[in-house]
Formats: structure tokens, C-alpha cells, sequence
């Protein structure tokens, strides 16, 4: 294999070995720092493919908004109903764990940086290839837990749209992560039986991560281990709260603050107010319809009239992508099927399109699968916990679909369509 720098030392400054003075750093620290990600990606990545799925992003662009996703966009399986807190789960999950890695990743990443100013930069080929990928995998990592952190604090302060910044990064980040743990788990689980083994001292000394010139040590390697997942466990206690709901909301210091609707029976957690996408009086007042369309027919309703129908309850949660959730509300309004039945559609309804009164933005409209639509909990809400609905929670009538995503529990709703194409 040809070299690209056969001769010369390394400059002075990071370049050196000797410039790392830390006692901690070597093969058994990396390893378990390592595994740990192995793990806890694994389980990010699947959790972040369900929640592409609970999207249902095959029925319409109305749902996935990702520009050329080709086979990366492949179809999973129609999203159920049942369980009806499922997303509340997965993506509760994917968030917590998301965040409570954070402190795990950045400590693999400092017991690694004296290799990203080896020296030479580059050796060969291959060794030029092995730094690309490491590259797209340090680089794709970053990203993706600082979007989504962003995402989960509402700050969208990146170019573009976090859905599909996300989904392009996941994949990029994700191609390099497989092929880094091909190449280094064998290493990994050597170093950790190495260490059990008690002759860890020995495989240190030989290793490029191993300081020539180390400082005294102030704590051990399981130490800073220790101190590692203590940093995780404070932030799976000022996290999780965001999803178990409740009470223990009170304990989610890292949820997004600045949205609570007060108390009473529609206080509990919003995304976004009336007021801040434009929602006027004027939308929802006097004037306010519902149309249904639908096998060929259409039937326009009011307010009353819609109220005028067979009134069900349905117990269930809000549960948004950012990973918070509410505890289950008590919604109360017409069933899909129903509305469904007015058009001629009372036997097998089909999926449905929703739209809103919100002019524009992401997610005023939301197609429902059938198998949505025939749940017998998911309503066009009037009500909840025995009160009208608040503007800010969609007055005058909003969807309510077990185990949806929040932003498909369309709010501001004037026009069902079933069963056409979209």
C-alpha cells in the first residue's frame, strides 16, 4: 500500500502523544463507552424507525414530507391502534434515551480525540477511508443528538425542516455507525475481557490511545465510568417526567416550558397555540362547518348538527414527536365511523383525509388509515374531560386516534374526505 507521508515528526501541540496527559484514557475505557452506544443506538435506531412508521408515511405526501427518500423511505407496516399508548412508549423511549446518552457519547468522544490528531493524517488508502467514515459517523452522532434535543426544546434554529434533517441524518449517521462497530467490536470485547482478566496494564501500555507522559491520577477508569452514568441518571431524572405525565411532569426541567394552558379541564401540555398559527375567531365561530365527503357524496354539517350525533367517550393520551405526553384525557364527540356512515361509507370505511383550518404549515392536514378510521375509540372530539374545547385545543372539534402521533390528532378540523385519492 502506498504512503502519502513517509518522513517528517508531528508538530508540536495535540499532534504529539505526549500532549495527552490523562491516566484514564485506553482500550478498556473506549470499550465500554463503546458498548454502551452499541446498545443504546441500536435501540435509538429502532425507535426511530417506528416513529417514521406511526407516521404512516406511505398513504400520502400529506404525511411524509421527505424529498427523494427512495428505498430509505421503505414501507414497515400499517400503524396500530392497539396499544393505545404504543407511540406514547416508543417514543417516549426514543427521546429519554436519546438524552440521556448525551453524556455517554461525549465522554467516548473525549476518551478517543488523541486519534483525530494522529499524525500523519493520512497513511494510506485505507487508512484515509477508515478517517472519512469516522468523520461521517462523529459528525452524523453530533447532528442528530443536536437537532434532536433542538426538536424536543421547540427551537428550530437549523435550516430547513427537522423531519427530514433528521431522517437524511439517522441514515448517514447510521451507515457509519455499522460499518465502525464491524470493524471494532472484536477489539471492544477483547479490551473488556482483557480487563477482567487483570491484565489490562499491559494491553494499555501498547495502545495509541495510552498516554507516553500520563499525569497522576485522580480518579480510576471505573470511576469516571461512575461519574459518566451518574451524569445519565441525573438526566433520565429531569427527563422522563415529559412522558410519564401527570405529577412527574413537574420533575421534566428539560421539556419544553413556555406552553402550559393553565389548570382546569383543558390544562395540559400544547405544541402550539391558536394564536401562533394564525387561527382567527372568524374560523371557528358562528360561521364554522364541517364537511364530509366521500363515495361521491358530501354533507355539510354545524356545530350543532355535529353535536345532534351519537356522542362517544374515549380515554386517551396526546403524545408528541418531541417526547412528551400527556396522562389520558376524556374525550368526547363523534366516532370516525359515524361521520363515515354519512356519506355511504357505514361498511369497511375507508382511510381518511383530514384538514384543518390552519392556513398552511406542516401537518394541517393528516391522512388516517383505515384501520384508524374503524377504531371504535377514535372520534372528532368536542369535548374533553367534560368540557368544551379550548381554542388552543382545537375548538370547536379536533381528531383523537389511539396510539397516534400528536401532530395527527389534527386540531381546528373543517373537511373529512374518505376514501379519495390524495
Amino acid at each position: 500500500m502506498s504512503r502519502f507521508v513517509t518522513a517528517g515528526g508531528p508538530p508540536p501541540g495535540p499532534a504529539r502523544p505526549e500532549f495527552w496527559r490523562s491516566p484514564l484514557r485506553g482500550p478498556w475505557l473506549t470499550a465500554v463507552f463503546g458498548l454502551i452506544l452499541l446498545f443504546g443506538v441500536t435501540v435509538l435506531f429502532v425507535t426511530g424507525l417506528l416513529s417514521y412508521a406511526s407516521y404512516n408515511p406511505d398513504l400520502a405526501r400529506t404525511n411524509d414530507e421527505t424529498p427523494d427518500k427512495g428505498l430509505l423511505g421503505f414501507y414497515l407496516f400499517p400503524w396500530p391502534t392497539s396499544p393505545y399508548w404504543i407511540y406514547r412508549v416508543t417514543q417516549g423511549i426514543h427521546v429519554t434515551l436519546g438524552i440521556v446518552l448525551v453524556p455517554v457519547l461525549l465522554a467516548k468522544l473525549w476518551s478517543v480525540i488523541p486519534l483525530l490528531f494522529s499524525w500523519p493524517p493520512v497513511r494510506s488508502l485505507s487508512h484515509a477511508v477508515e478517517r472519512l467514515s469516522l468523520l461521517l459517523l462523529v459528525g452524523g452522532a453530533l447532528f442528530e443528538f443536536a437537532t434532536g434535543i433542538l426538536n424536543v426544546q421547540l427551537h428550530y434554529i437549523f435550516p430547513g425542516s427537522f423531519y427530514t434533517l433528521h431522517f437524511y441524518g439517522a441514515w448517514v449517521f447510521i451507515g457509519a455507525f455499522v460499518v465502525h462497530v464491524a470493524f471494532r467490536l472484536p477489539r471492544a470485547l477483547r479490551a473488556v475481557r482483557t480487563d477482567r482478566a487483570g491484565t489490562a496494564a499491559a494491553v494499555d501500555r501498547s495502545a495509541a490511545l495510552v498516554s507516553p507522559r500520563p499525569a497522576a491520577p485522580t480518579m480510576s477508569r471505573r470511576g469516571a465510568v461512575a461519574l459518566v452514568g451518574a451524569g445519565s441518571g441525573l438526566l433520565l431524572l429531569v427527563t422522563m417526567g415529559q412522558s410519564v405525565g401527570g405529577w412527574f411532569r413537574r420533575t421534566a426541567v428539560l421539556a419544553p416550558h413556555g406552553q402550559d394552558p393553565g389548570t382546569g379541564p383543558n390544562g395540559f401540555q400544547i405544541n402550539k397555540t391558536a394564536a401562533s398559527l394564525g387561527i382567527r375567531t372568524s374560523d371557528t365561530g358562528a360561521a364554522w362547518r364541517l364537511t364530509v365527503r366521500g363515495g361521491g357524496r358530501q354533507t355539510v354539517l354545524t356545530l350543532d348538527e355535529l353535536r345532534a350525533l351519537p356522542q362517544y367517550e374515549s380515554a386517551l393520551p396526546i403524545a408528541c414527536v418531541e417526547g412528551w405526553s400527556t396522562t389520558d384525557q376524556l374525550w368526547r364527540g363523534a366516532r370516525l365511523v359515524d361521520l363515515a356512515a354519512l356519506v355511504g361509507l357505514e361498511r369497511d370505511p375507508p382511510q381518511v383525509l383530514v384538514e384543518s383550518v390552519q392556513r398552511g404549515g406542516a401537518f394541517a392536514s393528516a391522512v388516517l388509515r383505515d384501520n384508524q378510521v374503524r377504531d371504535r375509540r377514535s372520534l372528532l372530539a368536542l369535548r374533553v374531560n367534560g368540557a368544551v374545547l379550548s381554542p388552543d385545543h382545537g375548538y370547536p372539534a379536533r381528531i383523537i386516534v389511539p396510539g397516534a402521533p400528536g401532530v395527527h390528532n389534527t386540531k381546528w378540523v373543517n373537511r373529512l374526505t374518505f376514501g379519495e385519492p390524495v
